[in-house]
């Protein structure tokens, strides 16, 4: 009986310890709706990003699939890594608080999309 005490105490700690803020982060950078668009925006990627992107928003039928902006954001889980030619970035998933405009940066309800991260590389 001792033991099953001793499990609900330590359960217990487990529910109240508190929660951890999550550090809103401020960028310009690429966002795309999906991961798998994500991938195809760094295949696409050969020194023109414009370019990279007009292609995968062509190649998905939809104008506005990939794009870059300047927002506010929390980041999220990496959910995977893509190689280019020239770099090699992380997939991560991130939730959008703000867009930046010509009056600053405006809250806006929270949205989830995923962007690229260079990983930075170092010959050994």
């Amino acid at each position: 009986m001792k033991f099953l005490y001793l499990h609900f105490a330590v359960l217990s700690l487990l529910l109240c310890s508190p929660a951890q803020a999550q550090e809103v982060e401020y960028g310009t950078g690429l966002i795309c709706d999906t991961a798998q668009q994500a991938e195809q925006l760094v295949a696409h990627l050969n020194g023109d990003v414009a370019a990279a992107v007009s292609a995968v928003n062509a190649e998905e039928h939809d104008p506005k699939a990939c794009g870059i902006a300047t927002v506010a954001f929390v980041r999220g889980p990496e959910v995977a890594t893509a190689r280019s030619k020239d770099a090699t970035f992380k997939i991560v998933r991130i939730v959008i608080l703000g867009l930046s405009t010509s009056s600053g940066f405006q809250r806006v309800a929270p949205a989830a999309y995923v962007s690229l991260f260079r990983i930075e590389e170092y010959a050994v």
